[in-house]
């Protein structure tokens, strides 16, 4: 036997073997651990939760939750490795890359009007211009404190023109009802919470200033574990889907979550959109349209292409392959 056939395999076992690995390599895409959040501005993710979609779709992957209050925690979390995938205001995404943080939004959850300017019952503020010098309670990063800045925008007022109080966005709803803050950045079910409890009034709405709910990964996860993302987005899709086909049912969830009555989910729901679900040019130029706002009260670096962030933000491959 030459030197060469006794250390040579059979080419149907090498061919066996190389599939063995490769395979192996393809099921390792999937870590063992799985982190993501689930937040109330966020119903797809409570679906995606309470369902169980992922421990049934990955039987051999432990899932993890873990509760963002607002956009600026959720992608603390991301960045921080707490979380894998993180659902945040588009704007809020897009403020965080700019700023550094090597993050792809892969999905979009829904397109909400989430956020708006609200004033207590009673207040004599009629007018955006009335907020001149006035304290506004808003959590720094997140979309309700981005609109604030758009909001004021319209009036020809800054940043430098209000006392921006910054605070959680539960605090800042405490805040208002306590009379401490003059206006507050809202955020559902929050906000809903305050016009039917209380008796909150929304002092200025504007659909065009909500940027899209979306999940977000950082970019080394999506490279090292694109299956893991697909699978997510799987998830997110199913849930979105039965979402939009069962609003009474995604009430009820929210409300049994949030601790709130079913009116507030209610009223939340009825302004929330789950008709897209792929990153597109739709996104993309609502994006820069409002990330204008970004450089102009100096939030990000200074030179910083805005639209150049987007278009990297912005990553609709896996939801190409996964949404039908």
């Amino acid at each position: 036997m030459s030197l060469k056939s006794k250390f040579s395999l059979p080419k149907t076992l090498l061919a066996s073997t190389l599939g063995f690995v490769f395979a192996s390599s393809a099921f390792a895409a999937i870590p063992t651990t799985l982190k993501l959040d689930y937040a109330y501005y966020a119903p797809t993710s409570l679906v995606v939760k309470d369902q169980k979609l992922l421990e049934k779709a990955l039987p051999n992957t432990q899932i993890k939750w873990v509760f963002s209050q607002g956009s600026n925690r959720s992608l603390e979390y991301l960045n921080s490795n707490s979380i894998d995938f993180a659902s945040t205001a588009g704007l809020a995404a897009v403020l965080s890359r700019a700023n550094g943080s090597p993050i792809k939004t892969v999905y979009v959850q829904s397109q909400p009007e989430w956020t708006a300017l609200v004033v207590a019952k009673n207040s004599p503020i009629k007018s955006l211009k009335d907020l001149k010098g006035k304290k506004i309670a808003a959590t720094k990063g997140t979309d309700p404190f981005l609109f604030t800045l758009q909001a004021l925008d319209t009036v020809g007022l800054s940043k430098r023109d209000v006392q921006l109080v910054h605070l959680q966005h539960p605090d800042g709803k405490t805040a208002l009802e306590r009379g401490q803050v003059d206006a507050w950045a809202g955020l559902d079910p929050l906000m809903a919470s305050a016009q039917i409890q209380s008796g909150a009034k929304l002092l200025y709405r504007n659909v065009a200033f909500n940027s899209y709910s979306v999940l977000s990964v950082k970019e080394d996860f999506a490279k090292q574990s694109p299956e893991a993302v697909e699978a997510v987005i799987k998830a997110y899709e199913q849930a979105r889907k039965w979402a939009k086909a069962n609003p009474d049912k995604v009430a009820a969830l929210l409300a049994q979550e949030s601790k709130l009555p079913l009116p507030v989910a209610k009223l939340q729901l009825s302004r929330t959109n789950f008709d897209q679900s792929i990153p597109s040019a739709t996104q993309a130029q609502a994006l820069k349209r409002s990330g204008k706002i970004l450089t102009e009260e100096d939030l990000v670096r200074k030179g910083t292409n805005v639209n150049q962030v987007v278009d990297q933000l912005l990553d609709p491959r896996f939801a190409q392959k996964v949404v039908k």
